[in-house]
């Protein structure tokens, strides 16, 4: 089973977005039973916090529901657990190699690396206040992840 953690500032906004997109590409290619997906933040702020209201009403526009998510924060144990972590912007991806104490296994990627595009941040719709455009660009990198990973699968 492949386990996926998506991770941002503080998980109300991106990562949730990335958690349940990815969840619906995986349920619609009949894949649930391969992936355990969820999502972490590197801070503290916002631990115990639903999605944030503009966050679920985008993912609710595309027939996606969140309920019952609450922020919690990235932990050491998550680092071993997971097959990938999977950051929003540099800053994430920085705080993550801290907190999993580096990046030995490879685990650690950018989103939208998985959408050809790896230097690239999602930027942060808490402050652009663009819920389309987060949207847009992490629905294209879990696409593209999703494909990459059963690529890698069918490279087996």
């Amino acid at each position: 089973m492949t386990r996926i953690l998506f991770v941002c500032h503080g998980n109300i906004c991106r990562s949730p977005m990335a958690e349940f997109i990815m969840k619906d590409l995986v349920k619609k290619a009949g894949l649930e039973r391969q992936f355990h997906i969820a999502s972490a933040a590197t801070s503290t702020e916002e631990i115990g916090s639903p999605v944030y209201p503009p966050a679920r009403r985008k993912l609710a526009e595309h027939g996606i529901s969140c309920a019952g998510k609450t922020a919690r924060q990235l932990t050491q144990e998550d680092c071993g657990q997971y097959s990938l972590l999977i950051g929003m912007d540099r800053a994430n991806l920085r705080n993550m190699r801290r907190i999993c104490g580096g990046d030995p296994e490879g685990k650690i990627h950018p989103l939208l690396e998985y959408a050809g595009r790896p230097g690239d941040d999602v930027a942060d719709p808490w402050y652009t206040r663009d819920f389309d455009a987060a949207w847009r660009d992490i629905e294209a990198g879990c696409r593209g992840l999703l494909a990459y990973l059963t690529e890698e699968e069918d490279r087996r």
